[in-house]
């Protein structure tokens, strides 16, 4: 599997293709570098560089790509691996040759504490934005080199997003970082579909002027999958309100006001199952079920990548319950 992180190595920083290459769990510091790698079993890892990262998409026989980016206090091999493989196994059964997987990886904490663990992870989360926002502008240099992709052979692969819990947050700050430091008039439509899954985030910021209106920019959907028996989010509420900070989540409720969002953006309501997935917390239910099972919200994120739209309600065809 290939993946990007900016954790730091324990090797030297200096890139070299095709050596082995570790990470130190406990480390969790920043590296404003970052690192394309391929996954070769549990704990073996090899940097592969970005050209032959990026030449190596192109070259598989996937037609579009999604990059997940994990949540707070997750750690490499004991949740974000097994869980981009589950999904890659699902989309395998589903439409073989439609998606590749590849899991962006920034510097979770894992000390003991789920308050003082998530204080690290936002200030790590937002740190990550530099280094995440280097990858993007790689990827457009990549793209408009001629002698990488001539006329003849362009690179077509259609990129998606799936984001859970914090991060959601990396997005945001990344798209912001790339937008204020690479771009000149506002980010580019790169991605497909957006999927922002127990988004742990406030739950107005995706409006016009607020923090998140970038994601709109770059997606041409954007899908918000919420619960409000989510026991991950009141935790996270609970960890705002220590540090005086009172907004409701929108993992929770949704948007604040969907008549406030862009008109790309799309509210479902999960409550009727979102413990069905993920007993007993109800926050990380994108996946299956307990049997091996495609989850709904796997099957409305399939759904929505082949047939290009967003399957909506019919009374409320911005916002309803799956």
């Amino acid at each position: 599997m290939l993946f990007i992180t900016n954790r730091v190595p324990k090797e030297p920083i200096a890139l070299k293709e095709n050596r082995s290459i570790s990470f130190d769990v406990d480390n969790n510091s920043v590296s404003n570098s970052v690192y394309f790698c391929q996954r070769k079993g549990k704990n073996n890892y090899v940097e592969v560089g970005s050209k032959n990262f990026l030449r190596a998409i192109k070259k598989k026989n996937k037609k579009e790509v999604l990059l997940y980016i994990h949540g707070f206090s997750n750690l490499p091999e004991p949740d974000i691996f097994p869980r981009a493989q589950t999904l890659q196994t699902l989309f395998n059964k589903k439409s073989p040759g439609l998606i590749e997987v590849i899991p962006l990886i920034w510097p979770c904490d894992s000390d003991f504490g789920i308050i003082k663990d998530y204080w690290d992870d936002q200030k790590s989360a937002d740190k990550s934005s530099y280094a995440f926002a280097r990858v993007l502008e790689k990827f457009m240099q990549w793209r408009n080199d001629t002698k990488e992709n001539p006329e003849d052979d362009p690179c077509l692969k259609r990129i998606n997003v799936l984001a859970h819990s914090m991060g959601n947050r990396v997005l945001r700050e990344t798209l912001r970082a790339w937008d204020r430091y690479d771009l000149a008039s506002g980010v580019p439509m790169l991605f497909r579909n957006t999927f922002l899954v127990a988004a742990d985030i406030v739950n107005e910021f995706l409006e016009p002027g607020n923090s998140g209106e970038l994601i709109s920019h770059a997606s041409r959907n954007v899908v918000v999958y919420f619960a409000s028996d989510d026991l991950a989010l009141r935790a996270s509420k609970v960890s705002n309100l220590k540090n005086k900070v009172a907004s409701r989540r929108l993992g929770h409720t949704g948007p604040e006001d969907i008549s406030k969002a862009p008109k790309n953006v799309f509210a479902i309501d999960c409550d009727n199952f979102n413990t069905r997935y993920d007993e007993p917390k109800g926050h990380s239910y994108f996946l299956n079920d307990d049997k091996g099972k495609p989850g709904a919200v796997f099957n409305h994120i399939h759904k929505t990548i082949t047939k290009t739209r967003v399957i909506r309600g019919d009374e409320f065809p911005r916002t309803f319950v799956l």
